[in-house]
């Protein structure tokens, strides 16, 4: 095979809030490089996923989802999806199966419609949650959409991450509509993120189960030090991680903490595990809660905590 047949490029799969971009990104990976949440606007970061094979590499772009936003944090968010929008080769739109087509659908519809050189595919998620009359009149509900908006669908694929059906289908096709180009990563690098970056986003997942009303949006994560603890056995490494959650209020210090420190204990054990995976080493897990008062309308404070 010469260079000139290696295919390589981006792909973004964008939506709305909760309609299953991270889960299937996860699913495209067959590993974990992405929090999910049943939470709205759980993704506040682009993040690169990236499958290579023999002839061709495939770098997916997972975005947060696009939505009005009531707080600086949310426009940096949208402004950094739309920034995206404009460096891929093909963007994916994601709407559910089990739910009707609406206007965050069609605003992000239109605003990919007028991308010049993208490869534009719909792809029907959740599937795993319509019957069968549900799916097809999504399908051609989705057709519709397209054609109002000026959108030409390259695909429209139904497809369901948590039950891995048609997942293959969807990175085949997003691969075939690469072009020619080089190898933009190693063959075993899986994502771009950072390993800290990673990590803070594995605490702030195990801190989002549970919590309600506006309590999602206030938390934030930051990393302070990492490091593997010296005069271990090398059979038996053990990594120190020192971590701050920052919500808004001292009264959502309080929820979060919980009744004798019970919750925070709980948040602190569900992460250490999931890094543990990652990480393949044992973990010891200093976690502290912090007041940042509105950190999210916050320019200084956005800055300090990575927006």
């Amino acid at each position: 095979m010469t260079n000139t047949e290696f295919t390589s490029g981006f792909a973004a799969i964008v939506g709305r809030p909760n309609t299953g971009k991270s889960t299937l990104l996860n699913a495209a990976m067959g590993s974990k490089v992405a929090i999910t949440s049943d939470r709205p606007q759980t993704t506040r970061r682009v993040i690169r996923a990236i499958i290579t094979r023999p002839d061709g590499q495939l770098i997916l772009v997972d975005t947060p989802g696009i939505h009005r936003p009531r707080t600086l944090l949310g426009e940096r968010l949208n402004d950094e999806v739309m920034d995206t929008y404009g460096t891929v080769d093909a963007v994916a739109l994601c709407i559910p199966a089990n739910e009707p087509i609406g206007p965050g659908d069609r605003y992000i519809a239109k605003s990919i419609a007028g991308l010049s050189k993208s490869i534009y595919f719909a792809l029907v998620t959740k599937t795993d949650l319509g019957n069968p009359e549900q799916i097809a009149k999504q399908l051609l509900a989705v057709e519709k959409l397209g054609q109002e908006v000026g959108l030409t669908w390259s695909a429209i694929i139904p497809v369901s991450a948590k039950s891995d059906d048609q997942v293959d289908v969807v990175v085949n096709e997003l691969m075939k509509a690469m072009p020619t180009g080089p190898q933009f990563f190693p063959a075993d690098t899986v994502t771009d993120e950072p390993e800290e970056i990673f990590i803070a986003e594995l605490i702030r997942e195990a801190a989002l189960k549970g919590v309600q009303d506006e309590l999602p949006h206030s938390i934030a994560i930051t990393i302070e030090d990492m490091s593997l603890r010296e005069d271990r056995p090398e059979n038996f490494p053990l990594t120190d991680i020192y971590a701050n959650l920052f919500v808004e209020r001292d009264s959502q210090k309080a929820i979060v903490i919980g009744k004798s420190g019970a919750r925070l204990k709980r948040v602190g054990t569900e992460a250490r595990l999931e890094i543990e995976q990652f990480l393949g080493t044992a973990v010891f897990l200093d976690l502290r809660v912090k007041v940042a008062k509105n950190w999210q309308r916050d320019p200084k404070q956005l800055r300090r905590l990575g927006f």
